[in-house]
């Protein structure tokens, strides 16, 4: 019986084992898509490598499963490593890798080639992060919003927020895109004129890499003031057809993918959320459910033609529980949040043409929100007149960009053209009592114009390509206004520098003037049947940047860098009602912007970042983040203020260590600890206890005369994950246990609610006390009192990843 034992067990092992993982993919010219044949192709730290065919094809089989990165190099192109490739037995790891020619034959020096993404047109305020750092960052959940914020320059509003911060700018200043195609948000039960949300919306199983922009943004994005994310995706299996299911703590999901003939490949996922069920259960007062849907579909019409398919949607519900009802607390929120379904979509279209020296690229597009919100006096639906909030909205976006990269003799040219077609409209009832009185929104508006834009950009590299210069150009207009009609008074020029010191030193900087079209919510506000904020000369918001910095790469996959930013802002949006600039809003749930406004604030931002960034090294990974800051933007006194981002100090430090042999063999164990200064923020007005107030808003008021002059405790978040790997023959298995906010410390915000009668058990009954009864109705005042909002609790969660 001890030796039938032993041999299955034996047989266990080697099926856990073997060695059937394979590495394969294509070598192409980054410009002409011609393959590169006989171009050498290593795994880094083994023995294992191989030349690519004439056809640039190429393959390593008989592998271990585990991470590995992939090295390729020919001669008369620039050197270049794919990091982190995961390698399983269940499929293929491709890679589809794109050589950049050298500018000039090299005579003297060798740039060594980095393993982290620096472009002429960005050499700073640039970070490339790959879908495994995604998947294993401690507390994140593989989201890309909560993985951005362990680097330098980035914060949020609420642990539970995807809300992006990114050096001292508003949420709403931020750009998404997903393989060329824009996408309006990438979050969950978005914040509509802002680009926040608790839970993030794309599939990481379809991601390759992400390229964030946090300064020095390319020509040929636009409309961003602090942010671009360049979202890459992978091709479906070309082989057989394969799937993920995917178990997390909050949803589950499946993804699909492989061949559709010779040809075309195709990616296809659905997730759905269990929230809803999971908080009825734990008796919490409101109930989410989220779902949403990704594809891409690839046709390779030929070596030099190609056409993608993208898709990406979401399907949200908010709704009440009444019957948690039990606590001050759950009746506050009860009282206060509305119900308030949303979906979205974003379909694209990507043709790409190649040609000898480069190629064009089309990208046709729409998007489209459909956001409302409801709320009742008490959650009281018997009366009309109880009816408080009922706010129905759609943005809708038809885009067309084209444009042509191409290199003629030494020089790197990107230029194009784009236009699109916007349409938005609302139904907007809204009681609210501010601290100037009453007052009762009531309009419907339908806004539709023409976005159009050009750009250009030439690129070069001298002194044997240690020395890269860019200079970008693009113009920006619409038919909203004569405001904002001239392109050419949008003018943003753009210009980088970068030069070699030495072969791991070198000196970076850019500089540039960016502009961003005001969130259609504020466009289409109508009073009286006047679109007032068009009648106030709205127009563009100008912010001009300034980034410089060193950055040395160390010889073991890591690398330092420093660098200071100053940002100037123009035009920003002032709010007539409150008497506060727009760049202080966006970061909690709701509608921003739909109100009167007039383009009279300015700001600033400034800072030092310093980074460590060690990528996977014999097992270990961390990085290691500090960044000095300060944000002010203009009060109603047109003095500079702190703004509602003004973070003094960010400290992030994630560590994590993969092991490979013994009994801890593919157990990969991260943290990440957090640190940073407490945000602003305004205190309450007296007004907010007043009766008549408090029926129609259910929370407190805030006295913007005080703007900003407090501020909350500091953050001090401390992150866990543990993953563990079993590779088979045909599939693989991860499991993982993810423990977010393990040290229960993190900051809320103080929040007013009604000091309620209770009974003997303790329990809230009856509505507010009223603390003068005989007082005039105008002047009653409910007795109130101050909570912190905040979750201090650990957040576990556990996770099952089945891949066949």
């Amino acid at each position: 019986m001890k030796y039938i034992l032993t041999f299955f067990f034996s047989v266990f092992v080697q099926l856990l084992m073997a060695q059937t993982g394979v590495v394969r993919g294509v070598i192409r010219d980054a410009l002409t898509n011609e393959p590169i044949g006989f171009a050498n192709v290593l795994l880094k730290g083994t023995d294992e490598g191989t030349t690519s065919e004439a056809d640039g094809s190429f393959e390593i089989s008989d592998l271990m499963p585990g991470l590995y990165d992939v090295q390729v190099s020919f001669v008369g192109f620039n050197e270049k490593t794919i990091a982190e490739v995961q390698v399983t037995n269940a499929k293929p790891a491709v890679v589809e890798v794109q050589l950049e020619q050298v500018s000039e034959q090299l005579e003297e020096v060798v740039v060594k080639a980095s393993p982290f993404k620096k472009t002429e047109e960005s050499p700073v305020s640039l970070r490339t992060i790959g879908v495994a750092e995604i998947q294993r960052n401690p507390g994140g959940n593989r989201d890309i919003s909560k993985v951005v914020q362990t680097l330098p320059g980035v914060t949020s509003t609420a642990s539970f927020r995807n809300d992006l911060i990114i050096r001292g700018g508003a949420p709403n200043e931020n750009r998404f895109y997903l393989d060329d195609v824009e996408v309006p948000n990438i979050n969950h039960f978005a914040t509509q004129g802002a680009s926040g949300g608790p839970v993030g919306l794309i599939n990481v199983n379809f991601i390759r890499e992400v390229d964030f922009y946090s300064g020095a943004f390319p020509a040929n994005r636009g409309n961003s003031l602090s942010s671009v994310f360049n979202f890459q995706q992978r091709d479906g299996r070309d082989d057989r057809f394969g799937g993920t299911f995917m178990l997390g703590a909050s949803d589950a999901g499946l993804t699909f993918e492989g061949p559709i003939g010779e040809k075309t490949t195709f990616l296809l996922s659905a997730r759905r959320s269990y929230l809803g069920f999971l908080f009825e259960l734990l008796e919490l007062p409101f109930l989410p459910t989220y779902n949403d849907f990704q594809v891409k579909v690839k046709h390779k019409i030929d070596q030099r033609n190609e056409i993608t398919f993208i898709g990406l949607g979401a399907v949200d519900q908010f709704e009440l529980n009444l019957n948690a009802n039990e606590t001050e607390e759950q009746q506050f929120i009860l009282d206060n949040l509305p119900e308030s379904p949303q979906w979205n979509y974003t379909n694209g279209l990507v043709y790409k043409h190649f040609r000898n020296s480069g190629y064009w690229t089309f990208v046709l597009s729409r998007n489209m929100l459909n956001n409302e919100s409801t709320k009742y006096l008490r959650n009281d639906e018997s009366s009309k007149d109880n009816l408080i909030l009922d706010y129905q909205s759609q943005e809708i976006e038809n885009k067309l960009r084209i444009e042509n990269t191409t290199r003629t003799g030494d020089y790197k040219i990107n230029y194009g053209i784009g236009t699109e077609y916007v349409k938005y409209n609302t139904q907007t009832f809204n009681r609210i009592f501010t601290t100037s009185g009453a007052q009762t929104i009531d309009y419907a508006s339908a806004i539709d114009f023409v976005k159009y834009y050009g750009f250009g950009q030439v690129s070069r590299k001298f002194q044997n390509d240690r020395l890269a210069l860019s200079f970008g150009l693009r113009v920006d207009g619409n038919s909203y206004s004569d405001d904002m009609s001239n392109p050419f008074e949008q003018i943003s020029p753009r210009f980088s520098l970068s030069y070699a010191m030495t072969e791991r030193l070198s000196v970076n900087f850019n500089t540039g003037i960016y502009y961003q079209l005001p969130p259609y919510t504020l466009l289409g506000y109508q009073e009286n049947g006047e679109l007032l904020n068009k009648s106030n000369n709205i127009k563009f918001v100008q912010a001009d940047h300034l980034v410089a910095g060193l950055e040395y790469n160390l010889p073991s996959n890591a690398k330092i860098s420093v660098e200071g930013y100053f940002k100037r802002y123009h035009n920003y949006p002032f709010l007539l009602r409150d008497s506060l600039t727009l760049a202080n809003l966006g970061g909690d749930f709701g509608v921003i912007g739909n109100e009167p406004a007039v383009p009279r604030s300015d700001g600033r931002s400034y800072g030092l970042e310093v980074l460590f960034q060690q990528r996977l090294f014999k097992g270990f990974y961390g990085i290691v983040a500090y960044t000095l800051g300060k944000s002010e933007f203009e009060d109603k006194n047109r003095d500079l203020i702190p703004s509602s981002w003004d973070a003094r100090h960010i400290v992030n430090l994630t560590v994590g260590k993969k092991f490979n042999k013994g009994f801890f063999k593919d157990i990969e164990v991260g943290i990440n600890w957090r640190f940073q200064s407490g945000l602003p923020f305004t205190p309450f007005s007296e007004a907010s206890s007043l009766v008549q107030n408090w029926d129609v808003n259910s929370r407190g008021i805030p006295n913007y005369t005080l703007l900003n002059t407090l501020r909350r405790d500091v953050l001090n978040s401390f992150d866990f994950r543990i993953d563990k790997k079993w590779f088979f023959e045909q599939w693989s298995l991860n499991l993982y246990f993810d423990v977010e906010n393990a040290n229960s410390n993190v900051v809320g915000n103080p929040t007013l609610i009604l000091d309620r009668q209770l009974d003997e058990n303790g329990t809230p009954i009856g509505g507010g006390v009223i603390v003068n009864p005989s007082a005039p109705t105008a002047e009653q005042r409910y007795l109130l009192k101050t909570i912190n909002d905040a979750v201090g609790t650990p957040i576990p969660s556990i996770g099952i990843m089945v891949e066949i």
